[in-house]
């Protein structure tokens, strides 16, 4: 993995694909993923945005489908949650990929009982996906990592640890943003198309990777190593230069 400076994208264009992470990448973290706010002036970036390309533009988010659909409002976009594990396409169908799992409801109850005793750490609940969340307790991190590794050794079903920024979570194998970006640029309007994908946690380098080997642009969003071959410093440079190709799109 890349440990050097990356420098800015080229200029953003309307005839690309785009997929876009949400948290850390369109919209700032909050201390609870219910306290981010999705702001009037994104919902417009994004909507002019997905009308100049053609529909080619989707979020790609660790979040569950339904999470991020309450968020967006009346505007509708193909979406993948939970790491690729559900998707919703242009077209509005919906691809899920499995079911909640009688071994992710065991954990669960394993977790809930734990989290008891640290208020300060959050669990949420996905459906198909369990995440920990200890942004408000850092010095918890490596004992909550402990936890969930054992927890994953003890079923047999094929589950995998994903750590992300003081986030660790259980998923299924086998989906991450990666194999939604394919997914996606296996169908119109994204296919075709250059992809561009954009994000800023190690959940994102499955994405970076696909985009890397399809000759697309793939953008980290603030320091850290990484496999991108882009960097934009943070969430306003983001939408600063997604802004810019909404304006290339004007006549």
């Amino acid at each position: 993995m890349s440990r050097g400076r990356t420098s800015p994208p080229p200029a953003a264009q309307i005839g690309w694909g785009y997929f876009l992470d949400v948290d850390g990448t369109l919209i700032e973290f909050a201390n609870t993923p219910d306290a981010v706010h999705v702001d009037e002036a994104l919902l417009g970036l994004v909507s002019r945005l997905h009308q100049q390309c053609g529909g080619a533009l989707a979020l790609v988010s660790g979040r569950a489908l339904l999470d991020l659909e309450w968020r967006l409002g009346s505007l509708r976009l193909p979406i993948a949650g939970q790491h690729g594990l559900e998707r919703r396409d242009a077209a509005g169908a919906l691809h899920v990929h499995g079911a909640p799992t009688a071994a992710i409801a065991a954990i669960r109850l394993r977790l809930q009982a734990v989290l008891e005793r640290h208020p300060a750490l959050l669990l949420e609940d996905k459906g198909m996906a369990l995440a920990v969340h200890y942004r408000q307790a850092p010095a918890l991190a490596g004992a909550v990592h402990r936890l969930l590794r054992r927890l994953i050794e003890a079923t047999d079903e094929p589950l995998q640890l994903q750590t992300g920024k003081r986030v660790v979570e259980i998923k299924p194998q086998g989906f991450d943003k990666g194999t939604a970006i394919e997914e996606y640029l296996a169908e119109p309007p994204f296919k075709g198309r250059r992809p561009v994908f954009i994000g800023d946690d190690a959940t994102d380098e499955h994405g970076f990777a696909v985009v890397n080997r399809l000759r697309g642009l793939s953008v980290k969003v603030g320091p850290g190593p990484t496999e991108a071959r882009y960097r934009l410093p943070d969430v306003a440079a983001v939408r600063a230069w997604l802004s810019d190709a909404t304006k290339e799109g004007k006549p």
